[in-house]
């Protein structure tokens, strides 16, 4: 059995978790638990995994339902324009892009110094893109600089 604490229901209030469609839910879970060092929760129907204070909620896609009617759920296609990503914030960025490196991620770019925070990007197995940061000039006020049409 599972404990409650372990699992995304909240006693009072809210929690807010990020549910991923994907093509290969133990692919996809084991990428959330080895790379980002989370928790399998649950192994599937949903897949759940704890990453810090958060969940991530993974299941194949489907058509509608009833209660989310004319609703397609599908992971992204290679070459789909990006309207969302995680953001993962790590205190150092060095060491976990190594780490994950070691793993098989994917990475875009190494870590690259944006000012106001070291970033890079990676993406998971059904191409979901993911930010890794690591704050630093922010925490002193410096800001990254605006670049003409950068929609980040």
């Amino acid at each position: 059995m599972t404990d409650r604490q372990d699992l995304p229901a909240p006693e009072h209030g809210l929690i807010l978790t990020h549910f991923l469609t994907v093509r290969d839910v133990a692919r996809s879970r084991n990428f959330y638990a080895d790379i980002l060092g989370g928790q399998v929760v649950l192994e599937e129907n949903p897949a759940i995994v704890k990453v810090a204070n958060s969940w991530i909620i993974m299941n194949p896609g489907g058509g509608p339902t009833p209660d989310k009617p004319d609703i397609t759920l599908v992971p992204p296609q290679p070459g789909d324009p990006v309207s969302s990503f995680l953001n993962v914030r790590v205190a150092d960025i060095a060491a976990f892009y190594s780490e994950a490196k070691a793993k098989k991620a994917r990475f875009l770019t190494e870590p690259l110094d944006r000012k106001a925070e070291l970033r890079c990007y990676l993406r998971d197995p059904d191409g979901y893109l993911i930010e890794v940061g690591q704050a630093t000039g922010i925490l002193r006020g410096v800001f990254a600089d605006r670049v003409v049409g950068e929609g980040d």
